[in-house]
């Protein structure tokens, strides 16, 4: 459990905490954590209005590493938990960590129904595309085909995409970011932090143990031009330094050359508002990186109001009230009919 140290206002708020950060060296969560400090610093939170809650992997460990109130919980389950914590105490902040295998295997079920309800916590899923704190067997996300500890021969499993699951499940703030690129990633957890509903951002994260290299076609500075897409809302789709294009053509993409014939003009206009675009945009996803394939997105690539769960929660817990008292637990333990055996 993390500890809340006493502060003045007039003092930098620090969220590291006093623990010794104990991830291999190299690890992609040591940037994750400089980064989601740094956001919780410029957002003006009180560390007593903030919570982590994490379930099992080597992400998971993150509530220690931070000076507000936290929990390392059980396998898959965080979810749960932040839903009970969010229907009781809504004026907190609450953010939940999580990794492919923790979230997307055991916690699969758990995952869609905190985002279909819409639960008003910031969801962070690092995808290293592998289990690294039980030491390398594939995951949910591992590539068909990828040789690990516990598939000698290849993997037979079709992999998940973890946003078109999102997407399916109706969530209502979609994003991807990677622990390379560090000011993507603070501009992206930011605009998460901001919104009010459950906010899922995918980050690919490194596993240089375990499965070195997964993302470097997207992180290389030889290969990353052509191989990501960063999206920004009102924008056009360019990519490989402005010299490749996206357009939607009956109703699918299709990359145009920026030059004589095409201008940023003729390509698609990025709207996280729009339920459709979004719907392609996470399925933008090519696992070969041939020349010619799409590029992977990166940014927010969706956005929607709607009332979170504890909202409507507490909605009817005041009308109850209204209607009925504040209620009384003895009577209510006791019952409306008694009898007296004798």
């Amino acid at each position: 459990m993390s500890t809340v140290n006493d502060i003045t206002p007039s003092e930098k708020i620090d969220f590291s905490s006093d623990q010794e950060v104990r991830w291999c060296p190299g690890c992609g969560d040591y940037s994750i954590l400089k980064q989601v400090q740094t956001v919780l610093e410029q957002s003006g939170k009180k560390k007593e209005d903030v919570v982590f809650i994490s379930g099992i992997g080597c992400s998971s460990r993150f509530p220690y590493y931070l000076d507000t109130f936290g929990l390392h919980s059980i396998h898959g389950r965080a979810p749960a938990i932040v839903s009970g914590l969010r229907s009781v105490r809504p004026e907190l902040s609450v953010w939940m960590i999580t990794g492919d295998g923790d979230a997307l295997s055991i916690g699969g079920n758990h995952i869609i129904h905190l985002l279909r309800r819409n639960v008003d916590v910031n969801v962070l899923l690092f995808n290293n595309e592998i289990y690294g704190l039980t030491k390398g067997q594939y995951s949910p996300t591992s590539p068909e085909g990828v040789v690990t500890r516990s598939t000698p021969m290849g993997s037979t499993d079709h992999r998940f995409n973890p946003l078109a699951l999102v997407k399916g499940a109706d969530g209502t703030f979609i994003a991807r970011s990677m622990d390379r690129d560090p000011k993507h990633m603070r501009e992206v957890l930011a605009r998460a932090d901001a919104h009010r509903g459950t906010s899922l951002v995918e980050i690919y994260q490194n596993c240089n143990v375990f499965n070195d290299g997964a993302f470097e076609v997207f992180t290389d500075k030889a290969s990353k031009p052509a191989n990501t897409l960063f999206v920004e809302h009102g924008k056009p789709l360019l990519f490989a330094d402005g010299t490749k294009g996206i357009c939607i053509k009956e109703m699918k993409p299709h990359i145009i050359d920026i030059g004589p014939e095409f201008s940023p003009d003729d390509c698609w206009i990025h709207d996280e508002r729009d339920n459709f675009k979004a719907s392609v945009l996470v399925r933008m996803f090519d696992d070969t990186h041939r020349e010619g394939a799409f590029p992977r997105p990166f940014g927010v690539f969706f956005v929607h109001d709607r009332p979170t769960h504890e909202t409507k929660l507490q909605a009817q817990v005041t009308k109850a009230k209204e209607v009925k008292g504040l209620g009384d637990l003895d009577a209510l333990l006791k019952g409306a009919h008694t009898w007296t055996i004798k």
